[in-house]
């Protein structure tokens, strides 16, 4: 054979060349899919699991929203339900009642989410909810409270036993220690404590159930003992708090400045208590150190009236 001669052609190796080759073309075509599948999809749900940021998520802003809402109790779920744009903390939300008498409780489901890069989405409730709670709330070192003559004539209407939602508030601001004396006295128990006077607005409020991972332990004892837990527990709450979040804690009504404030002097201007009974109020009531008290909600046992 000479060197211009060509080889005779080969249909079987032909069709095993261009079969290699498709499987080569096939095989780089997929490793591409695969590269931009992991970039597109598993490396944004990597990025909002490195670093933290679900804890921050639970513990930061699963907390701020149960300060966001003082009128809801606030159950949180796991963190987080993750796609490769946002990030979701599942929770469910009832409103306050009284105790001690008839009451459903109808939990309703809702969540915080948010983006890629770590910004909030649209919250569930908060000011858009109004309950009364809030409204209440919303008169701590109001000009012109409720006052005790109106309170008066409130209670004189209402069986001594039932118990009703109220919402004590001091003349000047209670220490905790001044808040347990205060509560053993009247045998009150100060389940929500008021940390700032906000007139017109939901003033910071904290209770023993709002940080799920506190590291404050939980002592027995009777309900009027626990205003100085509840601090502690705030005031651990505030050490994990940053700078950086000073943006995101305006989305739920608070600022850095007036949590550090509060934290710090850990003064009570009122409290909620969600059973006390008529009798109780009526006494308390008179009471100089108290300005006002404002029922919030009542309860009716027909068993017992």
């Amino acid at each position: 054979m000479s060197e211009l001669d060509l080889p005779d052609f080969d249909p079987k190796a032909t069709r095993k060349a261009v079969r290699r080759g498709l499987v080569k073309t096939a095989s780089l075509v997929l490793a591409g899919l695969l590269a931009l599948t992991l970039v597109l999809v598993v490396a944004p749900i990597l990025v909002q699991k490195s670093g933290g940021r679900e804890d921050r998520i639970h513990d930061v802003y699963g907390t701020a929203f149960k300060m966001y809402n003082p009128g809801y109790r606030v159950v949180l779920g796991e963190c987080c339900d993750t796609t490769p744009w946002s990030s979701s903390l599942p929770l469910s939300a009832s409103q306050l009642r009284a105790y001690g008498g008839f009451s459903s409780r109808v939990e309703v489901p809702y969540k915080i989410t948010t983006n890629l890069f770590g910004g909030l989405e649209h919250l569930p409730l908060g000011n858009e909810a109004n309950t009364t709670v809030s409204t209440a709330l919303s008169m701590v070192g109001h000009k012109s409270p409720i006052g005790k003559d109106g309170a008066r004539e409130v209670l004189a209407g209402l069986p001594k036993s039932m118990r009703v939602m109220a919402l004590v508030e001091f003349n000047q601001p209670a220490t905790a220690e001044q808040l347990v004396t205060f509560g053993k006295t009247y045998q009150t128990c100060p389940e929500r404590i008021v940390y700032e006077a906000r007139p017109g607005s939901v003033p910071i409020t904290f209770a023993s159930i709002m940080w799920d991972r506190t590291p404050v332990p939980q002592k027995s004892g009777s309900c009027y003992d626990t205003p100085p837990d509840v601090l502690a527990e705030f005031r651990s709450w505030d050490k994990i708090l940053q700078d950086s979040d000073a943006a995101d804690l305006r989305a739920f009504d608070l600022t850095l400045e007036r949590v550090r404030k509060a934290a710090k002097d850990g003064l009570a201007y009122a409290y909620i208590d969600q059973g006390v009974p008529v009798e109780r109020l009526r006494k308390l009531l008179e009471d100089p150190r108290v300005r006002s008290v404002g029922l919030i909600d009542a309860t009716f046992d027909i068993v017992r009236f």
